[in-house]
């Protein structure tokens, strides 16, 4: 099982990242921009397979073109290996 990651881990983490996450309240956190609400939803359809895949689930907030993604591990309480595996499974969507 994983085991939540010091600070100084995540941030090493989120720099190995090609993307913009950044830790945000003990969650590493990912703002995504479409050019409107359908490519919004259908990115969101996608990384909930993903997600099913993994058997790791994120809080997904949307507004219209707007999805904001973030990552902890929930029976854990802190940011994991899971967390910044599934992050690099995002950025490839």
């Amino acid at each position: 099982m994983s085991n939540n990651l010091s600070k100084s881990e995540i941030n090493k983490n989120l720099k190995s990242l090609n993307s913009n996450w950044k830790l945000v309240d003990n969650k590493i956190q990912r703002e995504f921009i479409f050019k409107d609400f359908l490519s919004a939803f259908n990115f969101i359809k996608e990384l909930a397979d993903l997600a099913e895949i993994l058997n790791h689930h994120p809080d997904i907030f949307n507004s219209y073109n707007k999805v904001i993604i973030s990552l902890t591990t929930h029976d854990l309480g802190g940011v994991s290996k899971k967390d910044f595996k599934l992050a690099m499974e995002i950025d490839n969507l």
